[in-house]
């Protein structure tokens, strides 16, 4: 099943924004002076997290977002406004007298090894509250559906959410709250309320073991906060809810290898209102929620999930079950499956099919959801090494690249460069090989970006053809 957008959808976000920091290094001794890790510093980098981590996750969805919180009369404040706007996240951030929440990573080999935190949890200044409900209530109209992202950072006080959801149910417009602490009468009446498995146990005192003991929980929920759906993230065991029948329902997590866990909670919250104010039911939300967490899970740090890499998960195996399917005639073939995707193009012979070629594609589909291979015709070919070349026909050179598992689609051009069918791809991503580097790239005024990619050293046809030259020679 796949979920496709109908129509354009706005979220208002209100909650705590936070910046996180990561510091890239490598530790290779103990110090000195106490049984210690030293990193020694490499780079640093900068992410959106709480509720901002939910927005960028919209954002990736092709949802409009409008966030408002707080943040520090400080740099840090400063720098996290600026990466909200520079997402495309419309940022209403008001300056409070406490610091802006970091959360600084130390990073070694892409192990977390100490995470320090600046923040402040008390409330905000009654001004800012009022401040910020009245800009709410005098946009609420725009809005599909509203996310109360709560890290008990201060700006989710319980009279301040009680206000907040009950404008929002005044115009009929979902509530969705990602809860935190013990106290969910701050939540009452919201439409869907998504604590995770020991946030959930934590708050009703249930133990859940089974399925039983879930339900159990899970009516508890709505008892504490009257929700319409009361949900629980469970992991590898996806998510469970109570629908307008209390029958309870579990959609399994699509089965993904994990690497971070950070901000799953956030993408699924966000899938989840995009999906509802799209007009979903709560069963095909909760299968397009776990899809884009099986897609972040995947990934370092807080990371976000696109529609393409999405659909790519829900997709009821639009498996492609031969290579001959993968090698198509004309773009009109597959549009359809190329929107909302991030598109990877690149190009060249691939006459006798090696090692570099593969690692070559292979992070060339890393970069995207769809990696498009343009192949030079036989007669394109010839006109560029000769007439002893290619040593494979276009077909078997075809098969060959559609065979690999990287490769999505391969199209087979007769000119002699590319631009033409890049002029109508139109790529996110244009890949080349590092010999590139300070050369124009044809077709590079088509493509969002140009990637260059290393070659493996001495892993070349021209090479494979002279060895095997030398050997008839011998």
């Amino acid at each position: 099943m796949v979920i496709q957008q109908h129509k354009a959808t706005h979220i208002i976000i209100i909650g705590d924004l936070m910046l996180d920091k990561y510091i890239w290094g490598s530790a290779n001794k103990l110090s000195p002076e106490a049984p210690v890790p030293v990193v020694r510093i490499e780079k640093e980098d900068f992410s959106l997290g709480g509720a901002c981590n939910v927005a960028n996750n919209l954002i990736a969805m092709d949802s409009q977002v409008s966030i408002y919180g707080a943040i520090g009369n400080d740099a840090e404040g400063l720098l996290l406004r600026d990466c909200l706007i520079n997402k495309g996240i419309q940022a209403h951030c008001y300056k409070s007298n406490r610091p802006t929440t970091i959360k600084t990573r130390v990073m070694s080999v892409k192990h977390q090894m100490l995470r320090i935190d600046k923040e402040a949890t008390h409330n905000l200044e009654p001004n800012i509250y009022e401040e910020m409900f009245e800009s709410i209530q005098s946009t609420i109209v725009q809005y599909d559906c509203m996310i109360l992202s709560d890290y008990l950072k201060g700006v989710l006080s319980d009279s301040f959410t009680q206000k907040l959801i009950k404008l929002a149910n005044s115009f009929a417009i979902p509530v969705l709250c990602d809860p935190k602490g013990t106290n969910y009468a701050k939540y009452k009446n919201a439409t869907l309320l998504t604590p995770n498995k020991k946030e959930a146990m934590e708050a009703t005192g249930i133990t859940i073991c089974d399925d039983i003991t879930l339900s159990d929980c899970l009516k508890e929920l709505r008892t504490l906060c009257h929700v319409s759906y009361p949900l629980i993230t469970l992991s590898e065991d996806g998510i469970g809810y109570l629908d307008s029948n209390e029958v309870l329902h579990k959609k399994p997590t699509i089965a993904r290898e994990v690497y971070d866990v950070s901000g799953a909670g956030d993408t699924v919250i966000a899938a989840l209102a995009l999906q509802l104010a799209q007009g979903a039911n709560l069963s095909q939300a909760t299968t397009f929620a776990n899809a884009a967490a099986a897609v972040v899970i995947g990934k370092l740090g807080s990371a976000t999930a696109s529609l393409g890499e999405i659909q790519d998960f829900l997709a009821p195996r639009r498996v492609i079950k031969d290579a001959k399917s993968k090698i198509i005639a004309h773009l009109s073939d597959i549009e359809d499956i190329l929107q909302h995707k991030k598109v990877v193009f690149t190009n060249g012979c691939f006459d006798i099919l090696h090692y570099g070629h593969v690692s070559y594609l292979e992070k060339a589909r890393k970069l995207g959801d769809v990696l498009i291979v343009g192949l030079n015709s036989d007669e394109s070919v010839r006109r560029l090494k000769g007439n002893s070349r290619p040593i494979n026909a276009q077909h078997d050179r075809a098969m060959v690249l559609a065979g690999l598992a990287c490769v999505s689609y391969v199209i087979i051009f007769d000119t002699d460069t590319p631009e033409n069918l890049i002029a109508k791809i139109r790529p996110s991503v244009l890949v080349k090989g590092a010999d590139y580097a300070n050369k124009e790239v044809v077709g590079a005024k088509y493509a969002k970006s140009v990637e260059l990619i290393d070659f493996i050293e001495e892993r070349s046809t021209t090479h494979i053809i002279k060895k095997i030259q030398n050997i008839a020679q011998s």
